[in-house]
């Protein structure tokens, strides 16, 4: 009998199946800051140790993509082990280069000692995306919070 053995999740896959977009070939990236030793190809491309701004406050990650993509689904992974606050988030896309946007979802969650990780994934029908935008508030309330993102996968 031949066999061979398979990964439950193999690299590049996620778990429904969707092939994960490689961004490092496909997009351009813009931020407003970056932590030197969290930068966000560590949040966009496979087993990096995430992103972290550089400053406090609202913080825009932004995907240009190089030619027009057909997204289906959208996961973040945000994680916080050092202050409790309430972060917002708002997810866009555009498929005219930036020139208008539609909302895919604005969210607000939690962050305590209970409750330091996030995981959203939506599944979404988005043709010609030119550009993928996240937007976030780490503290609603002000504050000198840092924004952070563990992983972003497209699909």
């Amino acid at each position: 009998m031949r066999k061979r053995i398979i990964s439950q999740n193999p690299q590049g896959r996620s778990p429904s199946g969707d092939h994960w977009l490689d961004l490092q070939h496909l997009a351009q990236v813009e931020i407003t800051s970056e932590e030197s030793a969290h930068p966000v190809e560590a949040a966009l491309l496979p087993g990096g140790s995430g992103w972290r701004a550089a400053h406090a406050g609202e913080q825009t990650i932004r995907i240009l993509f190089d030619a027009p993509q057909n997204i289906r689904r959208v996961q973040l992974l945000i994680n916080e082990q050092h202050q409790t606050r309430t972060q917002e988030f708002a997810l866009r896309w555009s498929a005219d280069e930036g020139q208008s946007y539609r909302e895919i979802v604005r969210q607000q969650y939690n962050f305590n000692p209970d409750m330091t990780r996030e995981l959203e994934d939506y599944t979404v029908d988005l043709p010609g995306v030119t550009t993928l935008e996240l937007v976030i508030k780490p503290e609603i309330g002000g504050g000198n919070a840092r924004a952070t993102l563990l992983q972003l996968r497209i699909a």
